[in-house]
């Protein structure tokens, strides 16, 4: 999974962003290899 400061989702390739716990997701079914995450805050244990 690539992290980055900011995500680039191409929805041709079949890129979703998702949302979870305030952390932003780029996720791909036909292409799995595809998945990114943004830093977002940091986490709490």
């Amino acid at each position: 999974m690539k992290v980055r400061a900011s995500i680039k989702a191409d929805k041709s390739k079949g890129d979703i962003v998702v949302r979870r716990k305030g952390v932003v997701y780029v996720i791909n079914k036909k292409d799995p290899n595809r998945k990114q995450r943004q830093k977002g805050p940091a986490r709490k244990k």
